[in-house]
């Protein structure tokens, strides 16, 4: 018997793993999350040491965590993860090459773009072969605060009985603090969260493509515009709120990107686009955002969701067939939004429901109707996922088919970085918008 018990004990210190938690539990910085509706949660600080402001909401996703964190639409939130270990793959280099493949980034912007992250076991031993650094390296250097040690099933279970909440991540000294007063909390959304992650600088993707997309950022995935590219696309990247009818005959499709924050801020590019879809009739496609402004540009309402839809695993029916999409469908989906189109009877003139979420019953698509003539379809999931499924993917095959379609022979090369070819008239230049 004890042999056994020796020779066991032998196996299990030689085979056993050990956890993939904190590498030295010493010197540990306190840190608390402190709830706007009055709950505190403590635990332990990693990442930046320091203290910010946000609005808290959680995401669903298993994997992809730096894709999350790097995608502009979560700025300003403070980002909890319902899966319980974070970190364990590391993080890779973010850089990669500008060519017909990719956008010069690996991840989905330069840097993370959330206000904090909440873990509950967050990993600092991490393999992968791509990985140069941990979460909590790569948070630092950001100036990125998170805090490990929190159960993050309370937090989600409050923030989806009461609804996203202001929050602050109080980190060292302050976590000792009272919890800020109601009138103290930093609300994002009362901020045009878009004007600060939308490029101030035009420029050309895969500038010899075959067909030649303008797209308006409002806060663009880096896959989005990988996407395109990977068609053999051109694209340009304009400011949110450029006004592409002064430049529209220089293209051959529009692209609406994601972006964070209430839609209502962009009311300007809304009033653009309704302009656009009525006197234009070339293809024009919206993701996230972007389908929210295609939709207030028809005529619909946005609304603010009670907790909103952020996951990789979020099912929506397709209600109309349209290139690679068949009605009837169930397609799994990627998705991060707060907002939503409100679904209203009768729909306006010349648009239909294009898929509806089959957890909520949100509009998660709008298109144009086949007799108004119009090319027009918006979503609210991604389908370029990064991370999540691909049900959706070919949707942007199909979008630069139709692309395609209307381009025309005289087209001049689509213009670079800094080059004059995509021509900016004067009063926009003077206003600073170019």
């Amino acid at each position: 018997m004890f042999r056994y018990q020796t020779i066991r004990a032998v196996r299990c210190a030689r085979f056993s793993r050990g956890l993939a938690t904190a590498v030295n539990k010493g010197g540990a910085i306190p840190a608390a999350l402190h709830l706007k509706t009055g709950q505190t949660f403590r635990g332990t600080s990693f990442g930046a040491p320091t203290s910010v402001f946000g609005e808290t909401v959680f995401s669903t996703s298993i994997t992809s965590y730096t894709e999350s964190m790097t995608d502009p639409s979560y700025r300003g939130q403070i980002l909890v993860f319902t899966t319980p270990m974070i970190g364990n793959y590391g993080v890779p280099v973010n850089q990669a090459p500008f060519d017909s493949q990719d956008v010069g980034v690996t991840l989905e912007s330069k840097g993370i773009q959330c206000a904090a992250v909440v873990v509950g076991d967050v990993a600092e031993k991490f393999s992968h072969y791509a990985a140069v650094e941990s979460i909590a390296s790569w948070c630092k250097r950001h100036n990125i605060p998170g805090i490990t040690g929190v159960d993050t099933r309370a937090v989600t279970t409050l923030l989806r009985d009461q609804g996203t909440t202001l929050g602050r991540l109080a980190v060292g000294a302050d976590a000792s603090l009272p919890a800020p007063e109601s009138h103290e909390y930093w609300d994002p959304s009362l901020e045009n969260l878009v004007d600060q992650v939308s490029t101030k600088e035009i420029y050309t993707l895969n500038p010899n493509g075959s067909v030649k997309i303008a797209l308006l950022d409002f806060g663009a995935k880096a896959n989005i515009t990988r996407s395109l590219v990977r068609r053999n696309a051109a694209v340009t990247v304009l400011p949110w709120n450029f006004d592409f009818n002064t430049i529209r005959d220089q293209f051959d499709g529009l692209f609406l990107s994601n972006g964070p924050g209430d839609p209502q801020h962009c009311m300007e590019a809304a009033l653009n686009l309704r302009r656009t879809i009525n006197e234009w009739n070339k293809p024009i496609f919206g993701i996230c955002m972007g389908h929210q402004i295609i939709g207030m540009a028809a005529g619909l309402d946005a609304y603010r969701m009670t907790f909103g839809n952020r996951g990789h695993n979020q099912p929506v029916l397709a209600l109309a067939s349209s290139g690679s999409i068949k009605a009837g469908r169930v397609y799994v989906t990627s998705q991060n939004h707060q907002y939503a189109l409100e679904l209203q009877d009768p729909f306006p003139q010349g648009w239909e429901p294009f898929f509806i979420n089959c957890n909520d019953s949100s509009v998660e698509g709008i298109k144009s109707t086949e007799d108004s003539g119009k090319r027009v379809w918006g979503v609210q999931f991604h389908p370029e996922s990064a991370g999540g499924p691909l049900d959706t993917i070919e949707m942007f095959s199909d979008f630069v088919t139709e692309c395609k379609s209307t381009a025309t022979i005289s087209h001049q090369p689509a213009g670079v970085i800094g080059s004059s070819k995509v021509e900016i008239p004067l009063a926009q230049k003077a206003a600073g918008i170019a």
